[in-house]
């Protein structure tokens, strides 16, 4: 188990002050970037306070519950800490893991990102873990021949003999589309990114941008210059406020502009409202703006903003549950699907009902 020391090594600060920021003394002066670098990498490392400690050892009486089981399971996150806190909803899937985990008497042992990488060798086997988002194949075969449940949670992995928990994006793509058409928009714009696995890149992967491409095609309305995808990073790193500023500034270049943009995420629409912004243009008067997830800042937005609601913090617990079950003796695979549901608002004209 990490401790104050290995923090305070890996940030290059005293122990005093990784103990101060940790238990939260206002009287500390320093600056946040070096408080976030200390948090970070105490989750990074999987460092438990004694608060933390005493908590998990009343929460262990839980694993006699009808459902209840008690173990000490590893969580994969294919994003690092500092960028899921630009991601809202990653982080609504993660509390609703931790939430659902602590219901449920399980302790997660390990938190593993990109800066800090599972591995056997150093941190052995262990009983489950969940995998949230997208990983490479040899990570995850790796991480199954060491591991004997593995659920995974937002993503389905296409792996027959593990459990998933995820959104069908692609419904979702096709019922935003259905009312934006249905509302007089013919001109519609996608931005979203190609998919980079394992050092390849997979065009037209994305289920979002999958799912935009058939529909377009099915209505005769396709133009390949409305697509405007991110490229060059790994997965789920494209879908950034930058990227999105970026692709919608590629659409609003082109010399017949669209009618209404629809994009992969909040974060990226969030980005095309600068690029609108900038271009002297109106949301929705002159072009329209839909997305996905629902992140809290979305009904805040001037206007505010229509998006998919998908719930992280239920994919988190399903992924616990599903979880649960196979520690708890069940054989066969699961796949749930969490549904979704759509919030029309001010970016773009509503479809009726």
């Amino acid at each position: 188990m990490a401790t104050i020391r290995d923090i305070a090594a890996a940030v290059g600060v005293s122990s005093g002050t990784v103990s101060r920021v940790l238990n939260n003394d206002p009287s500390l002066s320093i600056s946040q970037a070096r408080r976030e670098a200390i948090v970070a990498t105490a989750q990074e490392l999987g460092y438990a306070t004694p608060r933390s400690r005493y908590r998990a050892s009343k929460i262990a009486p839980l694993a006699g519950r009808k459902g209840g089981v008690q173990a000490r399971i590893a969580l994969l996150h294919f994003l690092t800490s500092e960028q899921e806190l630009f991601d809202p909803y990653y982080v609504g899937v993660r509390l609703g893991i931790e939430r659902r985990c602590a219901e449920n008497g399980l302790e997660i042992g390990r938190v593993f990102t990109p800066l800090s990488p599972w591995n056997v060798n150093d941190h052995g086997a262990m009983p489950g873990a969940i995998v949230i988002g997208k990983h490479g194949r040899g990570e995850i075969a790796a991480l199954s021949a060491h591991c004997p449940q593995v659920v995974f949670a937002d993503v389905d992995p296409h792996l027959a003999q593990h459990d998933c928990v995820a959104a069908d994006l692609a419904m979702a793509t096709r019922q935003i589309l259905d009312g934006l058409w249905s509302v007089g928009y013919r001109r519609i714009g996608f931005i979203g990114c190609n998919e980079l696995m394992d050092g390849n890149s997979e065009p037209y992967t994305e289920m979002r941008c999958r799912a935009y491409l058939d529909w377009m095609k099915a209505k005769n309305a396709l133009d390949p210059a409305l697509l405007a995808l991110g490229e060059g990073r790994e997965w789920g790193h494209n879908l950034r406020l930058e990227v999105g500023y970026e692709q919608a500034g590629r659409l609003l270049a082109l010399p017949v502009r669209p009618d209404a943009i629809l994009a992969a995420n909040d974060n990226m629409a969030i980005g095309a409202y600068r690029a609108i912004q900038e271009e002297g243009l109106t949301i929705p008067a002159h072009i329209a703006l839909a997305s996905f997830n629902n992140i809290p800042v979305t009904e805040f937005l001037n206007p505010t903003l229509s998006t998919m609601d998908i719930p992280g913090d239920s994919i988190g617990e399903a992924a616990v549950d599903l979880l649960v079950e196979r520690l708890m003796g069940r054989t066969y695979s699961k796949h749930v699907t969490i549904p979704t549901r759509m919030r029309w608002r001010d970016s773009c004209r509503h479809p009726a009902g």
